[in-house]
């Protein structure tokens, strides 16, 4: 059966620790594809204000353009209405039927998982794989042990935390410097920081 993860996010913008990530995934767990899904209305970031989402499609685009097991999606961005998790997956799994999918997540979305949208459903679609964040020192192995098991007994689930190298990356933290006036392209995969400079982003 083919394997594939959605890997989903703002990607605003993306960087070289997303891709770090996507390819930690795709090897460890021996992956046939990575779908990056930039999302086009996420429901927990209504009022924060997000870049223009056909630009961060690009974006993302660009950077993966030169590995064949990776791909973007437009499905989200092209949704009128909030992106669900659960809408994405139960497309795709509708879509293509005889593939197992994945769902690529940072562990702060597993802590929250259980105020997401249809959440017993997203567990009946895919199986989660989640990394820790360089910049959630709160998320000790300890409260995510426990964060894990609760959310597999709960849901009946089984849970994969890729226990893998990070890279102390953030698109926040980009933004920031781009408007300080700092040197960002050498955190970003290959003409993103084009795109960013050609669109005046994040000034």
């Amino acid at each position: 059966m083919i394997k594939k993860a959605i890997f989903g996010g703002t990607f605003d913008p993306i960087h070289i620790g997303h891709i770090h990530i996507a390819y930690e995934a795709l090897y460890r767990l021996k992956l046939d594809r990575i779908v990056f899904m930039p999302t086009g209305n996420p429901p927990h970031k209504l009022k924060k204000d997000i870049t223009d989402a056909l630009l961060r499609y690009n974006m993302v685009k660009d950077a993966i353009k030169s590995e064949s097991k990776f791909t973007v999606s437009d499905y989200e961005i092209n949704r009128p209405n909030l992106s669900y998790t659960y809408n994405t997956l139960e497309y795709f799994n509708n879509l293509e039927k005889h593939t197992q999918w994945y769902f690529l997540t940072g562990m702060d979305c597993l802590m929250d998982i259980q105020n997401w949208n249809k959440v017993e459903d997203i567990f009946k679609l895919c199986q989660f794989i989640v990394f820790n964040r360089p910049n959630f020192p709160a998320f000790t192995m300890e409260s995510i042990r426990k964060q894990k098991k609760k959310i597999e007994d709960r849901y009946s689930t089984e849970v994969i935390y890729l226990d893998a190298p990070l890279l102390d990356i953030s698109s926040t933290n980009i933004r920031n410097s781009i408007r300080e006036g700092r040197r960002v392209d050498y955190l970003l995969p290959e003409n993103v920081s084009d795109i960013i400079e050609k669109f005046g982003l994040y000034k």
